[in-house]
């Protein structure tokens, strides 16, 4: 009689959900912090959104309150301690663990060689992207949990060099070395930080780095979004330590 092999389909674990966990966005007042946020309230979390525009900011709140999520919106200049002090006591008055940190604030500058570059246009954006990620995260950590999550943008400028670009590239290859050491510093208290690394996608800092970019070519920032998402539905203990989202049509 002949032996029956039977195949038993191993059932993958459950996506964890997001619905009620709360997530802190800065930048988040438009391109790619404001598509993270979006996707984010479809998935029912709750939003702490901050940037320095504060009209925007506050349209944004409306918007996603829309979409039936608690959100609070607070100005906030990532370079500046004392706003980011600000921020953080609002986010301590919460009373609640925060579970999801994008650092996504960031500037670009008009490309320039090294030798044309102004200092001042140099120090802002180091300022912006290098400095206040350190702020923004340093604040973080004393209101996040075994279990949170962190999601650095840092654009494919942390691994890759862009002539004009300096600060730009120097703010995101800084910015990869910090977030290389900080997952380090946190594994062993169960907190993710992925490096979150698009290629060109279709926002408002190409108005700065490169008007007649070829915007059609670009990502959409809600793809950025998605994939975002996808990553933080992750189960926990998954190792994910960057995430590399390209044009279908590759690099510009």
């Amino acid at each position: 009689m002949p032996k029956l092999k039977l195949r038993f389909r191993q059932t993958p674990p459950p996506r964890p959900s997001l619905s009620g966990r709360l997530a802190l966005i800065t930048g988040a007042n438009r391109g790619i912090g404001l598509a993270i946020a979006r996707a984010l309230a479809r998935e029912g979390c709750n939003l702490i959104i901050t940037a320095r525009d504060e009209r925007a900011l506050a349209k944004a709140r409306i918007e996603l309150e829309n979409l039936n999520v608690h959100v609070l919106a607070q100005s906030c200049d990532v370079r500046s301690p004392d706003s980011v002090d600000y921020l953080f006591a609002r986010v301590r008055g919460l009373h609640k663990p925060l579970d999801i940190l994008i650092n996504n604030a960031g500037i670009g500058h008009p490309n320039r060689s090294v030798g044309e570059l102004p200092y001042a246009a140099w120090m802002e954006v180091i300022d912006t992207n290098l400095n206040g990620l350190f702020l923004i995260t340093q604040a973080a950590l004393a209101v996040m949990k075994r279990g949170s999550t962190i999601v650095n943008n840092l654009s494919i400028a942390a691994e890759r060099v862009f002539p004009g670009s300096a600060a730009y590239n120097a703010s995101k290859h800084g910015a990869l070395g910090f977030t290389n050491t900080l997952r380090e510093e946190l594994r062993p208290k169960g907190i993710r930080v992925i490096a979150l690394m698009p290629g060109a996608t279709d926002t408002a800092i190409w108005n700065t780095l490169w008007p007649k970019a070829p915007r059609r070519k670009m990502m959409s920032a809600e793809t950025v979004a998605h994939t975002v998402v996808d990553a933080l539905r992750l189960p926990e203990n998954t190792t994910l330590e960057k995430i590399v989202v390209m044009p279908s049509s590759g690099t510009l």
